[in-house]
């Protein structure tokens, strides 16, 4: 019986050895995936900590959100106008007809009427530039860059004013590394400042700033982060004087970006979000947003030739029943 049945089963199928590095599980997605290169592998680990990209400065660790939530909104008439003199020197013309805000205690703005000219002359020079506005209520402002040496500049901002105790003065000594930057800052009124921003991966940055207000005794410190990729850019920033913000910047496509931020006072207890965009058009840019107050507001320049650019301007806070409303033109670079 037992050779009987040894001849009716047939003897099993010869197996193949198995291959060196197979896994036990069997083929799943290694068996189907092209294999990966032990080059491409440390290619993609490798991260050379020596040689990070330098940051951006730390006062500008939000600017891509800023552009699109922030954009520069006018009521009233505005014309600007710039006439170059040479390639290095340039005269500005700037008129401007709205109203001013006055603070009031009611929850309705208060606006005065206004109008004044302002005259420019501008110095650009790749280590040196110059910038100084006169307007019609005496007011004077002057920009100084200098370039002292490759990684070491100096920036200077002052507004004179006719009102006691208003005009204003800072010196910034800006430092840039191979992945780093360091800034000191001196003003008036006693004022010392000093921040630090250190590229940690390739990707995220992170610094801190403090500074001290001697005519009135304060102090305070912050910390800040900024992550940054192709398609988007996210930041945090904390203060001891109680704030915390933050912003996020996401890239759709080369025309249109979409923008967030959020801030919390500790102090006031106010909390503040808004969502905007921007868009690129061939002939213009259109920028608006949207907060957690109920403001709207847009801001469009459309080009209509080369050097002249029509600008429009709108803000609508229903709360506050205050509504802005601007045109204006721009002529020359």
């Amino acid at each position: 019986m037992g050779s009987v049945a040894s001849a009716a089963v047939p003897p099993p199928p010869h197996s193949a050895p198995p291959q060196v590095g197979a896994p036990p599980y069997g083929p799943g997605l290694a068996g189907i995936l092209p294999p990966r290169s032990e080059g491409e592998e440390k290619k993609e680990e490798k991260v050379d900590y020596l040689n990070l990209p330098c940051p951006v400065p730390f006062e500008e660790i939000q600017r891509e959100a800023l552009m699109s939530l922030k954009p520069e909104l006018f009521e009233g008439l505005r014309f600007d106008f710039t006439k170059p003199l040479n390639q290095k020197f340039s005269l500005s013309h700037s008129v401007f007809m709205g109203s001013l805000e006055v603070p009031a205690q009611a929850s309705e703005t208060i606006k005065v009427p206004t109008a004044h000219y302002e005259f420019g002359a501008n110095f650009l020079d790749p280590k040196l530039m110059l910038i100084g506005r006169v307007m019609t209520d005496g007011r004077l402002n002057a920009r100084v860059k200098c370039d002292l040496t490759d990684n070491l500049t100096l920036k200077v901002n002052a507004q004179l004013t006719q009102e006691a105790h208003y005009s204003q003065g800072m010196f910034n000594f800006d430092y840039k590394g191979s992945d780093y930057r360091a800034q000191f800052q001196i003003g008036n009124n006693a004022f010392y400042g000093a921040n630090y921003i250190q590229s940690v991966t390739p990707n995220l940055s992170m610094g801190t700033e403090m500074f001290w207000l001697g005519h009135q005794r304060k102090s305070g410190i912050g910390f800040a982060s900024r992550y940054n990729t192709d398609k988007m850019v996210g930041t945090l920033q904390v203060a001891s004087t109680g704030i915390v913000a933050l912003s996020y910047v996401q890239k759709i496509s080369e025309k249109v970006s979409l923008a967030s931020d959020f801030m919390y006072n500790h102090m006031s207890r106010d909390v503040t979000a808004s969502f905007g965009y921007d868009y690129l058009l061939r002939q213009c840019r259109l920028r608006g947003k949207i907060d957690s107050n109920g403001v709207v507001s847009a801001y469009l320049e459309e080009r209509l030739n080369m050097g002249v650019n029509f600008l429009l301007s709108a803000e609508i806070d229903h709360c506050k029943k205050n509504y802005k409303f601007g045109f204006g033109m721009t002529v020359g670079e």
